[in-house]
């Protein structure tokens, strides 16, 4: 299951970003107060998340194999692997209907709701794994399904849950007609952002190899620093998913200044997390590592310290990329979150080519903090351009 993370990143990360963009325009619409829009929405994007979970579905599913090779998963454990991505891409079309019934939801101010849904569907996740795996003994296949399962079961709640508690979202016969621009305006936002997840896991997968060739000591220490890194930082994807939304609906609305006041707010709390995760993440190290390598050696350790202190001088810039790149999004310039993802893998790229032979494993720890500041201060520097442009046509708003 390990071997397929970034193959799942790549594919997943892809679809979530698209169902990330459709919930800007749901939020655009419902702070403009056009109902009737806003339901013409929710039918074009049932449509497309049908068409695009199919279209990234069917050719994962059945070349899950060839793309396993590709990563050379060693052959005592291609089968397993191949019995878990399977499953995992067969339903990719539940994933993605959560995530995108999870969008709309937030777009008509229901942060809330997925959230207690999602909770309960990894509980079920949870139960599920035990019963297939241990009972019924269908191995990594038995965890697929549970994670399929679960999600299953969390896109139908928020269905059902829609249907019931918003009836401004309840679309009818009369909302499906053909809108070629509205469709090219929903995968607008919605594709350069899903490149943008996809480019990262290419990124995700460059750093990987180059901490392989270093020996299964460094990986290890390497990994269990990661985990812990993503662990401090999971409030800046809240953080950037919640910038994305609050904009939209602004802009829909009219309420310019609200956005440029936000945003102020959204950089105040960007520096309150970055500093707080690189105090969490340095304070409690031992003990964080701990979780995830049981008995680790003073080497272990060590390598893992060398990867948290470079990491944690840059958390700010990091919390910029979440917070901006999706505040773009949400003011419709989906371009810039696109182009951030290209330099932040041109800049990973060149990092490791300067550094990993002169420096070795203590240079290429560098790698990703120099990207999340290159990355950061570019993306900070493209929504001040936007908010100043903006306020010179919206002067008397």
């Amino acid at each position: 299951m390990g071997t397929t993370g970034c193959l799942m990143f790549l594919v997943i990360g892809f679809a979530n970003g698209i169902a990330q963009g459709f919930g800007v325009m749901i939020a655009q619409a419902f702070g403009a107060g056009n109902q009737k829009q806003l339901r013409h929405y929710v039918a074009l994007i049932v449509m497309l998340t049908v068409v695009v979970s199919l279209v990234l579905s069917l050719p994962t599913t059945i070349f899950s194999k060839n793309l396993l090779h590709l990563l050379n998963v060693p052959e005592n454990i291609l089968g397993m692997a191949d019995s878990y991505i399977k499953v995992v891409f067969g339903g990719l079309i539940f994933t993605m209907a959560y995530n995108v019934e999870a969008g709309i939801l937030r777009g008509v101010g229901d942060s809330k709701t997925p959230l207690y849904f999602l909770l309960l569907a990894s509980v079920l996740n949870i139960i599920l794994d035990f019963v297939l795996i241990v009972f019924v003994k269908m191995g990594t296949a038995g965890a697929a399904y549970a994670t399929v399962i679960g999600q299953g079961v969390s896109a139908m709640l928020c269905f059902l849950y829609i249907r019931l508690k918003f009836p401004l979202l309840r679309i009818s016969r009369e909302d499906f007609y053909r809108d070629g621009p509205a469709c090219v305006r929903l995968l607008a936002l919605g594709v350069p952002m899903a490149f943008n997840y996809s480019i990262t896991a290419v990124g995700t997968m460059i750093l990987q190899a180059a901490i392989n060739v270093f020996g299964s000591s460094v990986v290890a220490s390497y990994t269990a620093a990661s985990k812990i890194i993503n662990l401090t930082t999971q409030t800046m994807p809240a953080l950037g998913t919640t910038a994305a939304t609050y904009c939209g609906q602004n802009l829909g609305a009219g309420e310019y200044k609200r956005i440029y006041k936000g945003m102020v707010c959204g950089g105040i709390l960007c520096a309150i997390v970055g500093i707080g995760g690189a105090a969490i993440s340095l304070l409690l190290e031992p003990v964080m590592i701990g979780m995830f390598i049981p008995n680790p050696t003073p080497e272990t350790l060590g390598y893992a310290h060398m990867y948290l202190v470079k990491a944690c001088t840059c958390m700010v810039p990091l919390a910029w990329i979440f917070l901006y790149r999706s505040a773009m999004q949400g003011l419709s310039k989906a371009l810039v979150p696109m182009l951030c993802g290209v330099v932040e893998l041109a800049s990973r790229f060149a990092v490791i080519m300067i550094v990993s032979k002169p420096f070795g494993y203590n240079g290429v720890c560098w790698t990703d903090p120099i990207c999340w500041l290159v990355t950061g201060v570019m993306v900070l520097i493209a929504y001040y351009i936007w908010e100043i442009k903006f306020r010179k046509t919206h002067v008397s708003m």
